[in-house]
């Protein structure tokens, strides 16, 4: 592969932790004990992907994989905010997908100025001032700054492209593409000149489209051989697909269904898209144009004889494409903008559980609780209760068997269980 082009990479992103919330209080003269003002903490910095239409390639990603949002400034008093942290931003290509730790992909970037948050930067705390309320006039307790998200990602890019061009390496492709658009691909007289995608524009009266020339396919590329999947990846977003074909070398009518085999055995629905069959290399002889014309004809697909060294057929081929990319726009909906594939709720159970000799407590809110304020003060521990109550964290202990005295593990924190009513436990179990 050319060491210039990369379509796929693994980054690791963190965001910003939030800034901690401030306890102070306001101090004036012959007021010497004002009200709370402690400000909130700014909001710690995100790691963003967004498509640039000058990025081709994910080399920036892989070779600059650590990305590092900073954390946002800590509140003050008089109420005042810290700052928040900048963002940043990753360029990606159009038809960047980005896959998280299990492989599944959880966005799908196509269009330019599509975003995606790759880590999200953490809230910022809030102060004192922010926990006053009739009862507690005087809080000496802040929050901490949520912590920043965490992620390991792979990118993966598929070109966008209209059309396609498939074929057996050496059918003529990359001479093919250069007679149709303006791309200048690397020609030769040998196998496997291409080894990364060549993108060309073509004309076609107000109608204009792009067509991908990717390496040379072999028998056994949707098991890995040859460039395998990396060739395959590329075909996926192509609405159309143009078979080039070798007349001067195996029978047209094999060489096109081993072609259209590798394409189903990767991805079924390649079977679906709308094909134009290119027989090449007539300047060569003609004997085999029959038999491809036949073979294009079963498959349902438009037939064309060219040659990309005399120029011959080109015009043809060239309308024929518009039309395949005709009958493609007719046959789907445009390409959104920006697709989430997979959305993750916060779940609203609280689920309890033994370990060992504890009970563990798994609920996002409740762990963010415990990890957001210092339960050493006793304020704090007040306010941390009585959240946890809200939350159902105490009802849904004394359902699952706990008793007063009992250790409870939320998060990190583990604490003796004080229930507010102590007979709960006994009415609940």
């Amino acid at each position: 592969m050319d060491p210039g082009f990369v379509d796929e990479a693994r980054i690791e992103v963190a965001a910003g932790d939030g800034g901690h919330g401030s306890v102070s209080f306001r101090r004036e003269k012959y007021r010497p004990k004002g009200p709370p003002d402690g400000g909130t903490g700014g909001a710690g910095g995100s790691v963003i992907l967004r498509v640039d239409h000058n990025v081709s390639t994910l080399a920036e990603a892989a070779r600059a994989p650590h990305l590092r949002a900073q954390k946002g400034g800590s509140g003050s008093g008089n109420t005042r905010q810290g700052a928040a942290a900048p963002d940043v931003v990753l360029a990606v290509p159009d038809g960047t997908v980005v896959h998280d730790e299990e492989g599944v992909a959880i966005a799908d970037l196509v269009g330019d100025g599509a975003e995606f948050v790759a880590a999200r930067g953490g809230r910022g705390g809030r102060g004192n001032a922010a926990f006053v309320t009739a009862k507690r006039r005087a809080p000496s307790f802040a929050e901490r700054g949520e912590r920043g998200e965490r992620r390991r990602l792979r990118l993966e890019l598929k070109v966008l492209a209209d059309v396609g061009l498939v074929g057996f390496p050496n059918a003529g492709k990359s001479s093919l593409i250069a007679r149709l658009s303006a791309a200048r691909p690397k020609v030769a007289a040998y196998p496997f000149t291409t080894l990364t995608p060549n993108l060309g524009v073509a004309d076609a009266g107000d109608r204009r489209f792009v067509i991908a020339d990717v390496p040379g396919l072999i028998e056994g590329a949707s098991q890995g051989k040859g460039l395998g999947l990396s060739f395959l990846r590329h075909l996926e977003r192509c609405r159309a697909l143009c078979f080039v074909l070798d007349l001067s070398a195996e029978p047209p009518r094999a060489a096109l269904e081993a072609l259209r085999a590798e394409l189903r055995a990767h991805l079924a629905s390649f079977d679906e898209r709308v094909g134009v069959v290119a027989g090449n290399k007539v300047d060569l002889g003609d004997g085999a144009v029959a038999d491809a014309r036949s073979a294009a004809g079963a498959a349902g697909f438009t037939f064309v004889a060219t040659s990309a060294v005399t120029g011959a057929g080109v015009e043809d081929l060239h309308d024929a494409l518009a039309r395949a990319v005709a009958e493609a726009d007719a046959r789907t909906p445009p390409r959104p903008s920006h697709r989430l594939i997979r959305l993750r709720p916060e779940g609203h159970e609280v689920l309890v559980e033994r370990e060992e000799e504890a009970w563990r407590v798994r609920h996002a809110r409740a762990e963010r609780l415990l990890e957001r304020f210092d339960v050493s003060h006793p304020d704090a521990l007040v306010y941390v209760q009585e959240a946890l109550v809200s939350i159902g964290v105490e009802e849904a202990l004394a359902r699952a068997g706990a008793k007063a005295g009992d250790e409870v593990r939320i998060g990190e924190v583990a604490f003796e269980f004080t229930p507010d009513d102590p007979d709960r436990s006994a009415r609940s179990s």
